[in-house]
């Protein structure tokens, strides 16, 4: 007897010694892929998508009315709706990456469908065909045909499309090259998220200033063409570098693992909970696959969902049989639904910020009244005054790298300087600030205007220099360093490890969501502030009452401030078991078995 049982453990010995191979055989594999090599494949892709798009949006309004004849009004419900659909999109993208398709097949197609988008209407600007005869007057115009606007809703819709597959999977497989657990953060000294968001500003900054400029001066088959081929170019890049990518493979519908643990928490309602929650079922084999990086632990928080977890009689009786997932859920997969849970008040925060930005088209329309003369023969167009939140976002993220994070992290001894929540509250408060002081320029515009008796005359040019406005650029963009980069690492960092593309597509609907309550209320507050006095005017702004709505603006992200630090300070970080702990476990274990068969 004694004879067998060190043979059985000889033979354990032996299959542990070869499963630790072939660990270290695949561990070795992964090592050779990923890293800050592929960001230069990865983020060059959504670098030409952003350029492409931020050159797309920026100008497309001209497009529209000058190319194509439309009125002004649809021309702006037209873009509306279709910078909702874009922002919506990634929603489903994410969905398929995270459950079939992985993030690197999904950037490739969606990216395909892009640049199919943008070459139907690169084409449909160079043919004449395409589009309604030149009206230099844009009087009495004739109006694009039916068959026309059809080609240009098909080439936004193809946009679209490819911005729902491209914008929710980039960052997220940027990251997947990386090792994101708290170990592998802390012994980096430069931040995944930041960078990201310099190389978005610098697409931006880009477009703003040589596509607006090119679609302005050398006509729209250029201007158009240009973020087409630059598109083509990404798309070449990205595939060739698929052999240095680190992918995750998709692990089923995060969605249908939500449901099974509310479906199995209904189902157990009347079960009473165990006293130890180490009670509850467990089976790191089963979640294996959508726990790499660590384990979910169990929290206190929502207990109503941990009755998915609890195992019955009957269920006990054979434990080897596979479990009915509808009926009997891990602890891992109730806590992913708990995160997620946890993650939306914090999420729907942002919404109020992105719907006060909203009041950005209204300084343009200040802009435009303003002196904007930089030299005697240049003025600077109204629209590109956002350069200076572009530049002051891409300058803000290397200083808060280089500098605020070393300066900081004496104080609070964290690796990243300050939580995710505390780099949220800090953009909050920063966008208070610069709508108040939007609504203090705005009242000394007002004040110069009234000085050279200018309220009457709304095309005049008001002795003002356009500099004016430049404060309050900067101290969005200050802002934009803090709560939208904090907000992004925020979803990502707190989401389940399985979800991080679903998790980046709430950033999009963030987005989405917050322009649509923009709209509504500059709706509402035309419609009620009056008629003689109206603070939101149709066509003569000097006699407006614009700095009322900034300081309601103001008002109303006071209040959101305040709902913020309430869901703040009772949000529970998520708790992780890393898998590096798992595997210190499993050894200390091994080790104790090798030394029992010794003795």
């Amino acid at each position: 007897m004694l004879l067998n049982m060190e043979a059985e453990n000889n033979i354990n010995i032996r299959d542990s010694g070869e499963v630790a191979e072939k660990e270290e055989l695949l561990h070795r594999k992964n090592h050779r892929r990923g890293g800050i090599r592929t960001l230069p494949f990865i983020l060059g892709n959504e670098f030409c998508d952003r350029f492409a798009s931020s050159g797309f949006h920026a100008n497309m309004i001209n497009y529209l009315t000058q190319q194509l004849n439309m009125a002004m009004v649809p021309a702006s419900n037209l873009l509306t709706t279709f910078a909702g659909t874009s922002s919506f999109t990634p929603l489903f993208g994410a969905l398929i990456a995270d459950s079939f398709a992985g993030r690197f097949w999904t950037i490739v197609v969606a990216s395909f469908i892009y640049e199919l988008g943008l070459i139907v209407i690169t084409l449909s600007a160079i043919l004449p065909h395409l589009r309604p005869p030149a009206c230099s007057t844009q009087v009495n115009c004739r109006e694009a045909s039916s068959s026309q606007l059809w080609i240009l809703y098909v080439s936004l819709l193809l946009i679209a499309l490819g911005t729902g597959g491209i914008r929710p999977c980039v960052v997220t497989f940027s990251a997947d090259q990386f090792d994101m657990t708290k170990t592998g953060v802390a012994s980096r000294k430069w931040n995944l998220f930041n960078w990201y968001s310099f190389c978005m500003g610098l697409a931006s900054l880009s477009a703003l200033t040589i596509v607006v400029y090119i679609q302005d001066n050398m006509g729209w088959g250029w201007g158009l063409g240009i973020p087409t081929i630059a598109m083509l170019i990404s798309i070449i890049v990205f595939v060739l570098g698929s052999p240095l990518y680190r992918t995750v493979k998709p692990n089923g519908s995060p969605i249908v693992r939500l449901a099974q643990v509310v479906v199995a928490a209904v189902k157990k309602r009347k079960e009473p909970l165990p006293q130890d929650h180490k009670l509850l079922y467990q089976n790191w084999q089963l979640d294996a696959a959508i726990s790499s990086e660590g384990r979910l632990l169990h929290s206190h928080q929502f207990k109503c969902l941990d009755k998915a977890a609890i195992v019955t009689e009957e269920e006990a009786r054979d434990p080897n049989a596979a479990p009915d997932l509808w009926k009997l859920a891990t602890v891992h997969r109730v806590e992913e639904l708990k995160s997620i849970i946890r993650m939306l008040p914090i999420w729907a925060s942002g919404i109020l910020l992105i719907a006060a930005s909203s009041s950005h088209n209204f300084v343009i329309l200040q802009a435009r009244t303003m002196d904007r003369h930089l030299f005697h023969t240049f003025q600077i167009p109204p629209a590109s005054m956002s350069i200076f939140t572009v530049l002051t976002l891409m300058v803000g993220v290397v200083l808060y790298e280089r500098l605020f994070i070393p300066f900081i992290r004496r104080f609070t001894k964290n690796p990243s300087g300050i939580t995710t929540l505390q780099r949220m509250g800090v953009g909050f408060v920063v966008s208070i600030i610069a709508t108040l002081v939007s609504a203090w320029v705005e009242m000394k515009r007002k004040k110069v205007a009234a000085k050279y008796d200018l309220l009457d005359s709304p095309s005049a040019t008001i002795p003002m220099s356009v500099f004016w406005l430049v404060p309050q650029y900067c101290l969005h963009g200050v802002a934009e360093v803090f709560m939208v980069v904090g907000h992004l690492e925020f979803l990502y960092d707190q989401s389940p490890e399985s979800m991080r593309s679903t998790a980046a597509a709430l950033y999009c609907i963030t987005t989405a969501i917050g322009n649509y309550v923009g709209t509504v209320m500059v709706s509402l507050v035309h419609k009620y502030s009056g008629k003689e006095r109206n603070w939101l005017p149709d066509t003569n702004l000097n006699r407006g009452r614009l700095d009322c709505y900034f300081y309601l603006l103001s008002g109303i992200q006071v209040f959101n401030l305040i709902y913020f630090l309430i869901c703040a300070c009772f949000y529970t970080y998520k708790s992780l078991e890393e898998i590096s702990q798992v595997n210190n476990l499993q050894d200390l274990e091994q080790d104790k078995q090798n030394i029992s068969s010794v003795t």
